[in-house]
């Protein structure tokens, strides 16, 4: 997954991650690997999966008032029961107001966790990454966030 914006505005150089998921995980299971992969530490905004097809796959919290019939539960889904595959892409964005937007792919599916990481991981994986992420709040360094 690459992470390509917050707010609208294309990052540079953005940062990347590939992960290794089972077709088993849930999306709810991808957003928490996804939010550790990327160093969120404030985990109390609503996030949501956007399929091509304009489908949402949403968080039990999401709001009821841009609730839509067509919503699907992030525990209740994974990769295979939507039927993605190799070559389908979705977008995962972290916190609706500051949507952090992030392009995934799936890459491959015929994978071998113990060929590909060496264990058989007992959850989802970074397997790889590059760029620098940048830091949920704009802080560039510790003094940022003390109080004046």
């Amino acid at each position: 997954m690459i992470l390509r914006s917050k707010g609208g505005d294309a990052l540079v150089d953005p940062p990347g991650r590939d992960l290794l998921v089972s077709s088993a995980h849930t999306f709810a299971e991808l957003a928490s690997a996804i939010d550790r992969t990327f160093a969120r530490w404030d985990l109390s905004h609503l996030h949501e999966f956007r399929l091509v097809d304009g489908r949402r796959i949403v968080m039990e919290d999401a709001d009821e008032f841009e609730a839509s019939p067509n919503d699907l539960d992030e525990r209740s889904h994974s990769l295979s029961s939507i039927g993605l595959s190799s070559g389908d892409t979705f977008t995962y964005v972290f916190d609706l107001g500051d949507d952090w937007e992030h392009r995934c792919a799936v890459l491959r599916t015929d994978v071998d966790p113990e060929e590909e990481a060496g264990i058989v991981p007992s959850g989802i994986l970074p397997i790889f990454g590059w760029g620098t992420i940048p830091d949920q709040y704009g802080r560039l360094s510790p003094d940022d966030d003390q109080d004046e």
